[in-house]
């Protein structure tokens, strides 16, 4: 079963780095993507990343979390009420 689930991203006062394993992470992910929209904050310095992902739940949770483990990055993960088989 998947869910349509939402993954927001904020990138604080990170390096290349950073960034680089953050796209990285989101290419493994590729395939439940359904749309993505960067945001860079120049007065603050950081970047806002939103997600929108069709997904089974471990797979969502399981970036989130490798994304909120990232220094300077924090990721929470939103998620339809409404199951769907996987295709």
């Amino acid at each position: 079963m998947s869910r349509i689930a939402v993954v927001s991203i904020i990138i604080d006062h990170s390096g290349t780095e950073v960034r680089n394993e953050v796209n990285r992470l989101l290419h493994q992910s590729a395939k439940y993507i359904i749309g993505r929209l960067g945001l860079p904050y120049r007065r603050r310095n950081l970047n806002v990343i939103v997600v929108v992902l069709d997904a089974p739940l471990n797979a969502v949770s399981a970036l989130a979390g490798k994304l909120g483990a990232l220094p300077g990055v924090s990721a929470k993960a939103t998620y339809s009420k409404h199951e769907f088989t996987l295709e």
